[in-house]
């Protein structure tokens, strides 16, 4: 059987030796990819499944997809409240798999990513307690005690939305194809108003419905990707997730995915005000955030539009990445009516 792209030979002594019971041989199954961190899973002789993950191919910056960074994320919340896939082994030598790698236990569940999916498997009572687990588990994550779990010296504490804001504008300087006055000036006004920011927590950054596995009623039963996650204020993944959520009654987001207007599902509003009472925070510049995750969507779309436009995809008709640039200027809108009702 030929190993799939990203997974080399030596691999498979590398899992007989340092995961327990791991029997060869062993079969490969790309999960996700992209982009972003490979994923597999890994089924063995003696039934038993795990996931690996590791950086994408041609990958060589250490200080992004980092492996050590990502595995000692998920193997401290294992001490906590918020359900993750326990950690069972990091490797960090380059000569088993070109790239360092690490080994979850497969969890058995599902990761909701269209609508049809929703309403046939977890029908509108599990829609509805996807919505408050999915809130829940996001409070749990903003509860963890940092210091027990050994994750204080994971990030900067203070000033993460300048941080942020800083960041994504210059990747967007950087990477600049067109004239964005819109997402330049909606940049300007929220450097200008960013709240004060409470006591830093864990920050996912990527938070939601399709980044959670969920079981048959609809309860988080593992938060996944965690390559972003660091330390800061815990209120832009709430923002964040009223971007990426649309519930049955709510106006459509920048973020096309219709999947959260199934039946059973709630509102944002729904969402922010559970969020609010199981957290205890105080949501009432939620608006702000939400208005940066538009921003943050905006600067994240024209980056791949960007890449795109630069060949990523082989020779393409630039009409055909028109979609690209719509969502961005779509986003970018989105941030700016956000902030027009702060003023």
């Amino acid at each position: 059987m030929s190993l799939p792209h990203g997974i080399s030979p030596n691999v498979e002594t590398w899992l007989v030796a340092n995961i327990p019971g791991a029997t060869a041989p062993f079969s490969y199954t790309q999960i996700a990819g992209g982009h972003s961190n490979l994923t597999f899973k890994v089924d063995d002789a003696a039934g038993h499944s795990y996931v690996l993950r590791r950086p994408p191919l041609g990958h060589r910056l250490a200080s992004a997809h980092d492996m050590s960074r990502e595995h000692r994320i998920i193997a401290g919340l294992a001490k906590s409240n918020v359900p993750v896939a326990p950690a069972l082994g990091l490797c960090t030598d380059e000569a088993v798999n070109d790239l360092p790698f690490y080994v979850m236990a497969f969890v058995d569940g599902h990761v909701i990513r269209d609508k049809a999916t929703a309403s046939s498997i977890l029908q509108p009572q599990g829609c509805r307690r996807a919505s408050e687990s999915i809130v829940d588990t996001m409070a749990a994550i903003h509860a963890v005690d940092i210091t027990s779990v050994g994750l204080q010296d994971l990030g900067r504490h203070d000033g993460y939305i300048a941080r942020q804001l800083k960041r994504w504008h210059g990747n967007i300087v950087e990477q600049r194809t067109r004239e964005l006055p819109l997402v330049d000036s909606v940049y300007e006004e929220l450097m200008t108003r960013i709240p004060v920011q409470s006591t830093a927590t864990i920050v996912h950054g990527d938070y939601r419905l399709d980044n959670c596995m969920v079981d048959t009623q609809g309860n988080v039963i593992a938060v996944l990707d965690w390559e972003i996650c660091t330390l800061g204020d815990p209120m832009a993944d709430l923002g964040l997730l009223m971007v990426y959520w649309t519930g049955p009654d709510d106006e459509a987001s920048a973020w096309s995915n219709a999947v959260c207007t199934a039946e059973g599902f709630l509102n944002r509003a729904d969402l922010a005000q559970r969020y609010g009472e199981v957290s205890g925070r105080d949501i009432s510049q939620l608006d702000y955030y939400v208005a940066f995750a538009y921003w943050k969507l905006a600067c994240i779309i024209e980056g791949v539009y960007a890449r795109y436009l630069g060949g990523a995809l082989g020779d393409r008709d630039p009409a055909e990445l028109e979609p690209f640039k719509l969502q961005v200027d779509g986003a970018a809108q989105k941030a700016a009516s956000m902030l027009e009702k702060l003023r």
